[in-house]
């Protein structure tokens, strides 16, 4: 299977990205981090989008959130979607753009940020 970038043409990455952090401040998503990984090589996307939920209901909030807004205002679907039996950590892969949503243990524990210190970082503001 030929896999293509998920980002519909009409719609810009600065636009899909803002629809992903809007997404993340409807269900009161913390500490948000983006991360741009195109500067870098051999990464497996362009943008990590990174987040807390304070209770396993709120992380599969968020993602089912994404999934939901995404869908409605593009059409598009995530190329996989994962834990949101457990909710201590959700994934919502839209090829160019995954989003990790944890549970602020799980974030300590993966520490993502360092991983991938070398990309260019973007804080937003908890609302």
């Amino acid at each position: 299977m030929n896999q293509q970038p998920i980002i519909n043409k009409t719609l810009s990455t600065e636009a899909f990205n803002a629809l992903i952090l809007d997404s993340i401040q409807d269900i009161k998503g913390k500490k948000i981090v983006k991360l741009d990984l195109r500067g870098l090589d051999a990464t497996p996307t362009d943008f990590f989008f990174i987040c807390e939920g304070e209770s396993n209901t709120q992380v599969k909030s968020i993602a089912q959130n994404i999934r939901k807004r995404v869908k409605e205002e593009t059409g598009l679907l995530p190329t996989h979607l994962e834990g949101l039996q457990d909710g201590v950590w959700a994934l919502v892969d839209y090829f160019n753009v995954v989003v990790h949503i944890f549970h602020p243990e799980k974030r300590a524990f993966y520490d993502l940020e360092n991983l991938w210190s070398d990309a260019a970082f973007t804080e937003y503001d908890s609302l």
